[in-house]
């Protein structure tokens, strides 16, 4: 784990040390052992089943969700008292990652062990626990969250479902409609969120068997149409009052807080589900013929093997470094704290803007990879005897779960800024230090004897542009920069490019010396190529926040800096990317 413990963004004005991440080569025998073990299921009980699933066959996917409960594998996060494992994040983001190649059964997966658990976790009462915890981490009951309505998606707190006390005092009578629900035809228990009174927005448990509640017809969609979608409807459905869900009016913090952890674990998921999509597409241009040759040998596929191999790199070492600093922020919370689960919770919302991070860099991974492996199988990919084309249709849904990516944008710089009004971190400091290095001439002496040299000092760089767009924004607009989305997004993205290639640099050089020759070959590759497609996408973004800030002679100035902070050597980019296809094409798979 981290020397260390890391406030939330505080890598974006501190410089983090290799032996400060957590990377999967770090990886203990049980948790190697979790990921066989998931990986064998999928295998095994899935696999052999997949287009049952994608009919709708539920009765199998609540077998399936059954069997996960016999090989432990709902109980990752539920506390030891209670029956579970209680294991740490990195665990829980390897069975994640490892359950994403099944397809939509892993769908139903994840919204069970995520959002479907967690608030009773994390919020419910020992009675509630002891009542249904059991049921849900054995596999007996299965779990759904009921938070979106058909008028409020991303403005969750918009909701209209209400909930009314009976005159006898003994239930809550709860009428409205919740919309998209995973699990929502099988799930046993659901959280549904609700306004007392029209006003005090509120989380409560409804089993399934509640009076008033019944669900709605499955939705026809476009990907992951072997998961359950449906909406919940609720016409004076009698919730008893011992099911309220936390406090009453906090219901806010239920569904934030939850999706933290929800935004991380999609992060994990579409990295595993990349993984998979790679190797198929790496093994059909192996397959393919055209020209008397494999297109595996062509430069243009292997361009695009290279690319996505050095992305899913930076994907797969985001989401571990992000489970280290949170394991390692929990890890200090004494189990025996009277509030262990709000510090808990605390701990994890600390790295809010690191969550969002990981699901839109993870996600718009994946959608990379799904696209070029279409694009790989040519005329077949668009056919759906072969499996590109469910890829496809699957992974759109991911760029929208868990809040959208344009919120999660939004959120990333809203965060950072609202914490630094506060004084939680120095920005204006950093600010400060970044705007005189703008007008400061340098010349960055890189040291070529010592791995990755460039790339650190060109992230060094990278940090100074974020802080000087940063700054430039709030000097411009201050507290109304929160309605300058345009300008919060671009900002957002070099941020989130930052922290990707970051996260890569940092895995590279911690585990290099203990590479083969070969393997030192490709992860020098694999860096190279990320470092150079994230100067590209950081100016472009830095670039187009700078015009919609500054004008005049400040833009002139920001954008001499930008171009000054973006500068990356990357001789030998086509050596790096034609080594890392003929090794990828070699082991038909992701070769990290």
């Amino acid at each position: 784990m981290a020397a260390k413990i890391f406030k939330g963004a505080e890598y974006l004005i501190t410089e983090v040390l290799k032996d400060e991440v957590f990377t999967p080569e770090d990886f203990t025998d049980e948790q190697k052992q979790i990921a066989e073990t998931t990986e064998q299921f999928v295998v095994k009980e899935v696999a052999p089943h997949r287009e049952e699933i994608e009919h709708q066959n539920f009765d199998l996917v609540v077998e399936l969700m059954q069997k996960c409960g016999e090989l432990g594998l709902l109980m990752i996060d539920a506390p030891e008292e209670y029956g579970g494992l209680e294991l740490d994040k990195a665990t829980s983001m390897l069975a994640a990652e490892k359950i994403s190649s099944a397809g939509s059964f892993s769908v139903a997966y994840s919204a069970h062990t995520g959002i479907g658990t967690l608030p009773l976790v994390y919020y419910g009462t020992t009675e509630q626990k002891e009542k249904y915890l059991g049921k849900i981490i054995s596999g007996e009951w299965v779990a759904a969250y009921c938070l979106t309505e058909p008028d409020s998606g991303s403005d969750a707190l918009g909701a209209k479902t209400t909930a009314t006390l009976s005159a006898d005092g003994k239930y809550y009578l709860l009428n409205g409609t919740k919309q998209f629900i995973t699990n929502g035809s099988f799930a046993n228990l659901y959280t549904i969120f609700a306004k007392i009174d029209k006003e005090h927005f509120t989380a409560f448990l409804v089993e399934r068997t509640t009076e008033g509640l019944s669900v709605g017809a499955e939705e026809q969609k476009l990907g992951i149409k072997g998961s359950s979608t449906t909406q919940i409807i609720l016409e004076n459905a009698k919730v008893p009052v011992e099911n309220v869900l936390g406090e009453i009016g906090k219901g806010h913090k239920i569904a934030f807080n939850v999706l933290n952890v929800g935004r991380f674990k999609l992060g994990a998921g579409v990295t595993g589900a990349a993984k998979y999509a790679l190797a198929e597409g790496i093994r059909y241009a192996n397959m393919r013929k055209q020209f008397g040759v494999p297109i595996g040998t062509f430069g243009a596929i292997k361009e695009k093997i290279a690319n996505l191999s050095a992305a899913v790199f930076a994907a797969e070492s985001l989401v571990y470094r992000l489970a280290g600093l949170i394991d390692h922020k929990l890890a200090t919370i004494p189990k025996d704290t009277s509030n262990y689960y709000d510090v808990y919770q605390k701990g994890i919302e600390e790295y809010a803007i690191e969550c969002a991070i990981a699901k839109v860099f993870c996600s718009e991974v994946l959608s990379d990879v799904v696209d070029e492996v279409v694009q790989i199988h040519g005329g077949y990919g668009f056919i759906q005897e072969y499996p590109a084309e469910g890829f496809y249709r699957d992974e759109r849904i991911n760029r929208i779960f868990e809040g959208t990516n344009e919120i999660n944008r939004l959120l990333i710089p809203g965060i950072l800024l609202g914490r630094a009004m506060k004084g939680e971190i120095p920005l204006q400091r950093e600010v400060m230090k970044a705007l005189e290095a703008l007008m400061t001439p340098s010349f960055d002496e890189i040291d070529d004897s010592v791995p990755f040299a460039a790339e650190k000092v060109l992230l060094q760089n990278l940090k100074k542009a974020f802080l000087v767009l940063a700054g430039s924004a709030v000097q411009k607009y201050m507290d109304k920069i929160k309605d300058e989305q345009e300008i919060l997004m671009a900002v957002a993205d070099v941020a989130i490019n930052i922290f990707a290639l970051e996260s890569a640099v940092l895995r590279a050089e911690k585990i290099l010396g203990t590479l083969s020759d070969g393997k030192k070959t490709s992860v020098t590759a694999a860096v190279k190529v990320l470092a150079f497609d994230a100067v590209e996408k950081i100016s472009t973004a830095a670039k187009r926040a700078a015009y919609y800030i500054e004008e005049g002679d400040n833009l002139t100035m920001v954008l001499g800096g930008i171009r000054r902070f973006t500068k990356y050597d990357a001789s030998g980019l086509l050596q790096a990317k034609r080594h890392l296809a003929d090794v990828a094409l070699e082991a038909e798979k992701y070769i990290f």
